[in-house]
């Protein structure tokens, strides 16, 4: 079996750059790949982190990879709150779009439920963002406008059944 090859320090920034146009090239397993090379080299590198953060979750529509618990992994390892808090929510929120595209049952409800917990994180990280920076405002704007936009987004009814004391 082959064994993995190490990349320099001096490549790093050159792979961080691949990494992100394999982003765009919507192949983000390629841009996960890079990332794990990258942290071989630099464990605690938070760019790098970053980016293979939203590579796996440019993977959760493939119902097939576990992605979302990854994400969440490497999450602990940004050092930043405002990052951390600003990066939560993106996983809930592409959670919940990933929900919505698999159209499993009752997915109008998980979803649902993503996105409260995408916007309670987009509004923890709004309340510690650097000055100018309104980036987690735009995200909760996206998630107010799936919520608008798809009536299948719901919360889940109560249930109010209430046993006969006969």
């Amino acid at each position: 079996m082959s064994q993995l090859k190490p990349i320099t320090q001096a490549g790093v920034a050159a792979a961080l750059d691949k990494a992100r146009q394999y982003r765009v090239l919507n192949e983000p397993a390629a841009a996960e790949s890079i990332c794990l090379d990258i942290l071989l080299v630099d464990p605690v590198h938070q760019e790098a982190l970053i980016t293979l953060l939203l590579a796996l979750t440019d993977q959760f529509n493939d119902s097939m990879h576990s992605g979302a618990q990854r994400a969440k992994e490497v999450l602990q390892r940004i050092n930043d709150s405002y990052h951390k808090a600003y990066y939560h929510g993106l996983i809930c929120e592409r959670q919940a779009v990933a929900q919505l595209q698999r159209g499993a049952p009752q997915a109008g409800f998980v979803a649902f439920e993503w996105l409260e917990d995408a916007m309670q994180w987009y509004q923890a990280a709004e309340a510690i963002r650097p000055p100018h920076n309104d980036d987690a405002i735009l995200r909760w704007n996206t998630c107010v406008r799936l919520l608008d936009h798809y009536p299948q987004i719901k919360p889940r009814l109560q249930d109010t059944y209430e046993p006969s004391l006969e």
